[in-house]
This record gives C-alpha cells, sequence and structure tokens, in this order.
C-alpha cells in the first residue's frame, strides 16, 4: 500500500481527532471496570524509622482503627518506604518481621518490678517506674561520686553508672543525650549501633 503525504497526514489528524474525541468524554466509563477492594483503602499510613539496627530504614505501617476508645488500632502490613532516603523500600528480615513483634502478646507494653529476692515481676504504672529510676541513680550518684582523683586532681566524674542510648536515634537526640549524661558526670555513654 502507498501513503502519499497527504494520505499519511489524514491518517494522523483521523487518529488525533480519535484520542481527542475519548479525550472530551467519549471514552468509556469507569462504571465499566469492575470494582475491587483493596486491603490498603481504609487504612492509616504511619511512616516509620525501623529501630532495630543503627541503618534506620524507613518503614509504612498500615492499621485499621483510629486509636479511639471504642476501636483500638491494629498494625496488621507493614513494608519499606520507597521515599525513605537510606533504605528506598528495603527492609531487612528483622524490619519486615516487626509485624510479629508488634501484635505479639508476650509483647511488654508497661513498666514492670521485680523486687530483690522476688520471683514474680510486678506491674507498676509510668510514673512509679520513673521516680523508682530517678531515686536509684541518686543513690548511687551520691554514694560513688568522685570530685578529685588519688593526686588530688579535681575530675568531678560518676564512674558506676553508664548510659546506652537507641540505635536509631538522630543526630540531636544523640547530642541530647551525650549532654544529659555528662551534666550528670557519667564517663560511660554508648549507643547500640550493631545490628
Amino acid at each position: 500500500m502507498q501513503v502519499s503525504r497527504r494520505k499519511f497526514f489524514k491518517i494522523c489528524a483521523g487518529g488525533m481527532a480519535g484520542t481527542s474525541a475519548a479525550m472530551l468524554g467519549f471514552a468509556p466509563s469507569e462504571a465499566l471496570a469492575a470494582p475491587r477492594e483493596y486491603k490498603l483503602l481504609r487504612a492509616k499510613e504511619t511512616r516509620q524509622s525501623c529501630t532495630y539496627c543503627a541503618v534506620g530504614c524507613g518503614m509504612l505501617m498500615y492499621s485499621l482503627g483510629d486509636g479511639a476508645m471504642n476501636s483500638r488500632g491494629k498494625l496488621f502490613h507493614v513494608e519499606g518506604d520507597p521515599d525513605h532516603p537510606v533504605s528506598r523500600g528495603a527492609l531487612c528480615p528483622k524490619g519486615a518481621g516487626v509485624l510479629d513483634y508488634v501484635n505479639s502478646p508476650n509483647r511488654l507494653q508497661y513498666p514492670e518490678y521485680r523486687a530483690p529476692g522476688s520471683d514474680k515481676w510486678e506491674r507498676i504504672s509510668w510514673h512509679d517506674a520513673i521516680h523508682k529510676v530517678a531515686k536509684l541513680l541518686k543513690e548511687d550518684r551520691d554514694a560513688n561520686w568522685e570530685a578529685t582523683n588519688a593526686e588530688g586532681t579535681p575530675v568531678n566524674r560518676w564512674a558506676t553508672t553508664g548510659f546506652l542510648t537507641a540505635s536509631a536515634a538522630s543526630n540531636e537526640t544523640a547530642l541530647l543525650t551525650q549532654k544529659f549524661g555528662r551534666a550528670f558526670g557519667m564517663l560511660v555513654l554508648d549507643n547500640q549501633a550493631s545490628t
């Protein structure tokens, strides 16, 4: 079949007119497509950094329920965040398995205390837990404070207690943690930065 220049332009113009007419509303409507229920359609999406190691991969966590008194939110799907600059959508097996950890019936969700010599843990309030930790820190600091070393040089240190920070902490959180520990005179400050 011979296509002249004039015929080529007629074919192109006809194709363009047909696609333009379709875009003006003459195309089949979306009602012809079968309706589908997507599992993430009604879910609440939450962005999170994985806390298992120091890498800090990005996660997208999906839950149902608004978290109100009558509807407790339940996590049901986790995937890597493709927009996260660290992981670009990838998760290691530990990060991908966070769904089982979060929904585990054995997950600790409140502070517990085991008295010296006891074999049972008892649930305490957050207020009591914070006050108990503060009291123990104060007692240890008062008992083990070193104002001077053996030569008489002022050192102002507290060497019997240390501070271990979280692995996925931001630079700002790490700076505040260092300042907090140093203000108390702590020498032993470390970060859990391994997988």
